[in-house]
């Protein structure tokens, strides 16, 4: 854009208006905010005065400053304050009165405790979006439970699945259920949002962390009740489709095959000099293939194996059959597809200077999102936050001194 054009012309972000609160901590409450502030969401993270964010904590850093943070704490302003305060809360209060969202993770009860319950919220603010992300919910035996997405994993059945069928039982080692009960939460916060808009009054989300996970392990729960089946742990080949595996070429690339359709399963056998394998009866359906997984792996390893990476992906490629590289994030980094859709972003930081961070989630044609800035420091826009909540330079500087900010 030149500097004559007019900015009016530009359109804002979709959410561009929408005030959250984020008031969680770690991972799914606070990476739910960051995808709302991505698109356009004045998001402000409260932490407290002397216990920020335990994320601040996790992963490596650099000169002292977290490099995890720089990420999951973008495109948010941040301030402290102490809610178990009688101060901390009434400026909270006078926070969600402007508010449109308010992310939260404690163990239910600890808000009420506060003064902060649903109900004193909604008198504040009665289209206020309240979101509550726990491990296990707001009510029921396991509640007040302190829980991860460790434990989600677990419970869900995901880890039960994964690893070898003679191994363990397997944890991802990244915060998996975490990020899907966020994505989960952010779109949980938008149709509610909406509902607002609609009704004029807001409402409680109630996101368990050990829910979005198990919708997405497919029909287990159909299958126990209809079957009696429970799906067994395969490794990286699945019970409904075959080959699914993953493969090492000659110069020791692993690469990624996937044959979730027949004509792509017919591509990969001819593309491996086995066609006879497709007029077997067997062949005709995936879960049938998945029966004779062995037969199959044996038949593609030994051509991957035969070939160098390259080899191997252009004869794919030129068969349309689906296979990937297996990356670490240096692979990533590297991709021509992810430099093409521009997945990864360099963001300026006055902290570390130019850095590269995971673009947002998707594109839009017309009010696209954007990362603006990386995660700030601690309290960094706390006087800022309370003098658009009202508070004179006098109330800010009692409330410092109180240690309730």
């Amino acid at each position: 854009m030149s500097d004559q054009e007019d900015l009016r012309t530009v359109p804002s972000p979709p959410l561009h208006g929408v005030r959250v609160l984020d008031v969680s901590t770690l991972f799914a409450g606070p990476l739910a905010a960051t995808f709302l502030g991505d698109f356009g969401a004045d998001v402000i993270k409260i932490e407290h005065p002397a216990r920020p964010d335990a994320a601040r904590g996790h992963g490596p850093q650099k000169h002292g400053v977290n490099l995890w943070w720089k990420t999951l704490g973008r495109n948010k302003r941040t301030a402290t304050v102490d809610l178990s305060t009688a101060a901390g809360a009434d400026v909270l209060l006078r926070l969600v009165a402007d508010a449109d969202v308010m992310i939260e993770n404690f163990r239910p009860g600890t808000l009420e405790r506060w003064g902060l319950s649903p109900e004193q919220l909604f008198a504040a603010n009665p289209r206020l979006v309240l979101a509550r992300v726990t491990a296990f919910g707001q009510f029921g035996p396991y509640s007040s439970r302190p829980g991860f997405g460790s434990l989600a994993e677990a419970m869900s059945g995901f880890a039960a699945l994964t690893g070898d069928p003679d191994g363990p039982p397997t944890l991802p080692p990244f915060g998996l259920a975490d990020g899907i009960a966020a994505l989960a939460t952010s779109y949980a916060v938008m149709a509610a949002l909406r509902g607002a808009e609609r009704d004029g009054v807001g409402q409680v989300v109630d996101m368990a962390i050990i829910e979005p996970i198990l919708m997405l392990l497919g029909g287990q729960i159909t299958a126990w009740d209809q079957l009696g089946l429970v799906q067994p742990r395969t490794g990286n080949r699945s019970v409904n489709n075959a080959p699914r595996n993953v493969y090492r070429s000659r110069d020791g690339v692993w690469l990624a095959v996937s044959t979730s359709s027949q004509s792509i399963a017919e591509r990969v056998m001819t593309v491996v000099g086995r066609t006879e394998l497709t007029r077997e009866p067997w062949f005709g359906s995936g879960h049938d293939r998945a029966q004779h997984a062995d037969e199959l792996d044996d038949a593609v390893q030994t051509w991957i194996g035969a070939h160098p990476a390259s080899e191997v992906i252009d004869a794919f490629e030129a068969a349309s059959a689906a296979i990937a590289p297996v990356y670490d994030v240096r692979g990533v980094v590297d991709d021509p597809q992810y430099r093409a859709l521009e997945t990864i972003v360099r963001v300026p930081d006055p902290e570390l200077g130019d850095l590269a961070m995971q673009n947002v989630l998707f594109r839009l044609s017309r009010t696209p999102g954007s990362v603006r800035w990386a995660g700030r420091p601690h309290g960094a826009d706390t006087d800022d936050v309370l003098r658009d909540a009202g508070f004179s330079d006098d109330d800010i500087d009692a409330l410092h001194a109180s240690g309730a900010v």
